[in-house]
């Protein structure tokens, strides 16, 4: 049976994508970790008093900094969000499926993006 046949992954594919994507939870809610302790310690008060102007230079980039770390927060959280909703897909039979085309998503392209609801060719026609 081609893969363009088949309808589902079985369940020992399904088993190593769910160990793949367990796998990459671990290391990213560890990243998410590390991404808001640096962000608490720039909440942290500095008890520096150095001269005012370089007070001030320190404060744009400590907000800048902020600012960075925040995003690559949020976008930590969103990553661990869609992981976590494939792992849900795996749970409930729909992994693998395209939502656009209704056809099996390429092993390859789930071994590299494992959170994708998108065959190449539909992300391709969306644009």
């Amino acid at each position: 049976m081609s893969q363009e046949e088949k309808l589902r992954y079985s369940e020992s594919e399904l088993k190593e994508f769910e160990e793949l994507i367990t796998g990459k939870l671990e290391i990213a809610r560890k990243e998410l970790n590390y991404i808001k302790e640096q962000l608490s310690k720039k909440n942290d008060p500095g008890t520096d008093t150095t001269s005012i102007s370089v007070k001030v230079l320190e404060d744009g980039a400590d907000t800048a900094e902020k600012e960075n770390l925040s995003q690559l927060a949020a976008r930590q959280q969103k990553f661990i969000t869609q992981l976590d909703n494939a792992l849900i897909r795996i749970k409930n039979g729909t992994y693998g499926i395209c939502i656009d085309t209704g056809k099996l998503i390429p092993k390859e392209r789930l071994r590299a993006v494992p959170h994708t609801q998108h065959s190449i060719e539909a992300k391709l026609k969306r644009g």
